[in-house]
């Protein structure tokens, strides 16, 4: 069996390396012949490769930092073999000539030694305790970000020590040292500067308020707003829509809602909201949140750092998922380390009890998906000429299991089927996390994207309709309310500068402007064209209101589907027979099975355009109800109420604990003073 060939990128990364390798040997012995045009062209080549590696190939760095050949090696060696070149260049007191000049060389090294020791401490004074967003900081004297030139010993070096090294260059060919000196000084000259600009962040009045100040800042903060309900989030980058989705619910409920990160980056990552966020990386500053008025913290998912917010007794502690599904998943036995679960309907009640991982059914809370609001109520067969497919399939999961996702079993077989109905629109959106842990899913989903594409290119083609320059404006309108644009280099402080309070009313506009952009986005697209949405916009609730038919996998995205009572599809990849996959998976009861062929393809499209031969309506309906609870009361309101029971339990609990110490401890303790919500405030330390 032939061995696969390299990729094109990894080809790219040794092509790149093996270049700068031959340039450093080619300068080597330029320098010993030595060989004035070898030198130079040799010298300039490695500059040149190392310019391409820090604009295009920042992957070869670390290869290079690891084999200990990072930048500061190599722009030693790269000087150091133009000075023996030079001294080779002539027979007579070449020393006493070149020795001056070797020591400036070397006192430019000391001083980009001095300005990374500098620049550590100035990262570390700007290395706060707690992040924030939405929340006026300015008490705590931020201030922008040093230069990248002053961060970034890489960039900084190459910039630097251009001119020396350009100088030594200049001196070859004519042997000039006058040329050298100049580089060299110049070089001196902006390291000096540099080292003096990160020097005058140190002194008092210019760093950022110390560790003290900011938690002292921090506990004030959390008396003025007095917090009562929050949303408690840890994980990836690419995890951070599990903590979006909840925003809006969180928003809406009565009482102060806070945010609590644990991820620096994560800040970032959250979407556009007005709810302040905090992000607290260390456990001894999470802890502060115990004498604080936060009663409640709703988890959407799990991490390692959930357990240590959990040890904090006086807030109580629901977890809420971000997607039910009848994957094991959905019922994790970490569940039961929460003092409620609050789910969508029976269904999930049902799942926990037969899971039998610890979770009492007293603990259970129905509060349906108050998410759901925004998927439109099924209106009838397609209307147009075309039927719009939305194939949503999942990822391919942590344990192997071959039924995660019908990716790579049943994938192109789907999607050829539904390419070859002429009537047929196909919206394909995977999730973002497809071929990260399986690269066959991976491949799958490039083919599957090449057949779409292909298909478009076949398929004549409806003229685009006009509005394109709507929808420009309204995605300009969009991107200003939703993102930040920070100068390029800010760090975390400057962040917190510029996202120090939000637009007031900014919430509501986010929500109108996105609505206004999903009319406009879908109606510029030619009705007969297939898409690939891979894109943050639009929403995955977008797709559901266009689409006629959903196929997808075991997931929580057909239990949300079913909210609009469409039909949907559901592929049977596990090995299952379909009457043992029903029994296996709840969420499939009211589902068409497809096998791995998609032989069911097209009758199954012949039940969607001819509701009167659709048999599964009823069974939907009746299966919406399990999963996702009654319409009435809203989903928002029976999830408001929870937020309320709960905070009601937690303020009891405290005055429980409060009554009991006095007891136990009389005259040593002063009656706790009330906050105004019959809720104590914070025991001593």
């Amino acid at each position: 069996m032939p061995l696969p060939l390299p990729r094109p990128p990894a080809l790219l990364k040794g092509l790149v390396a093996i270049v700068l390798a031959a340039a450093f040997a080619a300068q080597a012995v330029a320098a010993l012949l030595p060989h004035v045009p070898l030198l130079l062209a040799a010298t300039t080549v490695s500059l040149a490769t190392e310019g391409v590696l820090y604009r295009w190939q920042r992957g070869v760095l670390s290869l290079f930092a690891k084999s200990h050949a990072d930048i500061t090696v190599r722009h030693v060696l790269r000087d150091l073999l133009l000075v023996v070149g030079l001294l080779r260049l002539g027979e007579q007191d070449r020393e006493t000539v070149y020795a001056p000049l070797v020591a400036g060389l070397l006192a430019f090294y000391v001083l980009h030694c001095a300005i990374q020791a500098v620049s550590v401490l100035v990262r570390r004074t700007r290395t706060l305790p707690v992040v924030t967003r939405n929340i006026d900081a300015s008490a705590l004297r931020l201030s922008k970000a040093p230069s990248v030139l002053l961060r970034r010993p890489g960039h900084r070096l190459l910039v630097f020590g251009l001119p020396a090294t350009a100088g030594l260059l200049a001196a070859a060919p004519g042997d000039q040292p006058v040329y050298a000196a100049a580089g060299i000084a110049l070089s001196l000259a902006l390291a000096l500067t540099g080292l003096g600009a990160l020097l005058f962040r140190l002194l008092p009045g210019r760093r950022p308020a110390g560790e003290q100040e900011v938690l002292d800042w921090f506990e004030a903060w959390l008396a003025e707003y007095r917090p009562t309900v929050g949303l408690y989030f840890s994980g990836g980058a690419s995890s951070a829509y599990q903590a979006n989705m909840w925003l809006e619910p969180l928003a809406k409920t009565d009482g102060k809602p806070v945010i609590v990160l644990r991820e620096r980056f994560m800040v970032q990552k959250i979407a556009a909201t007005d709810i302040p966020i905090v992000c607290l990386p260390k456990v001894s500053t999470l802890m502060r949140l115990e004498h604080s008025t936060l009663q409640v913290l709703i988890h959407p998912s799990n991490s390692g750092k959930t357990s240590q917010v959990l040890r904090i007794p006086t807030i109580r502690h629901t977890f809420v998922n971000h997607g039910e599904s009848d994957k094991l998943s959905s019922c994790n036995p970490y569940a039961k380390a929460y003092d409620e679960v609050w789910v969508a309907g029976p269904a999930a009640r049902e799942r926990y009890a037969l899971a039998e991982v610890g979770v009492e059914d007293k603990d259970v809370v129905e509060t349906g998906r108050p998410q759901l609001d925004a998927v439109r109520p099924y209106a009838g067969p397609p209307a147009g000429a075309y039927t719009t497919v939305l194939y949503a399939p999942t990822w391919e999961g942590w344990d192997g299991n071959p039924g995660n996702t019908s990716v790579i079993a049943a994938g192109e077989n789907l999607v050829r089927a539904l390419l070859a109905d002429p009537g047929v629109r196909l919206l394909y959106k995977p999730h973002p996390l497809t071929g990260s842990v399986d690269p066959r899913a991976g491949a799958a989903d490039l083919r599957i994207r090449e057949l779409i594409r292909a298909a478009n290119r076949e398929r004549a083609g409806a003229r685009r309709p006009t509005g394109g320059a709507e929808l420009a404006r309204l995605t300009e309108e969009l991107d200003r309310l939703t993102t930040t644009v920070f100068r390029a280099g800010a760090d975390t402080v400057e962040r917190m500068r510029v996202q120090s309070a939000p637009e007031p009313g900014r919430a509501a506009a986010v929500a109108r402007a996105t609505a206004a952009w999903e009319e406009a986005y879908w109606a510029s697209l030619p009705e007969d064209e297939h898409q690939i949405i891979t894109d943050a916009r639009p929403a995955l609730y977008s797709c559901f209101n266009v689409a006629d038919l959903l196929i997808s996998d075991v997931s929580s995205v057909i239990s949300d589907f079913l909210a609009s009572e469409k039909p949907y599809a559901v592929a049977n990849t596990s090995g299952l027979p379909e009457e043992a996959f029903r029994t296996a998976f709840p969420t499939v009861a009211a589902a068409t099975v497809l096998t791995p062929d998609a032989a069911g393809v097209p009758s199954l499209l012949e039940t969607v355009r001819h509701p009167e031969k659709d048999d599964l309506a009823e069974a939907r309906a009746a299966l919406k109800l399990r999963l996702l609870g009654p319409a009435d009361p809203p989903s928002q309101e029976r999830f408001d109420a929870a937020v309320r029971a709960l905070c009601e339990e937690a303020q009891a609990h405290r005055a429980r604990v409060a009554e009991r110490l006095r007891a136990e401890l009389p005259g040593q303790r002063t009656e706790p003073a009330s906050d105004g919500a019959g809720l104590p405030t914070a025991a001593p330390r």
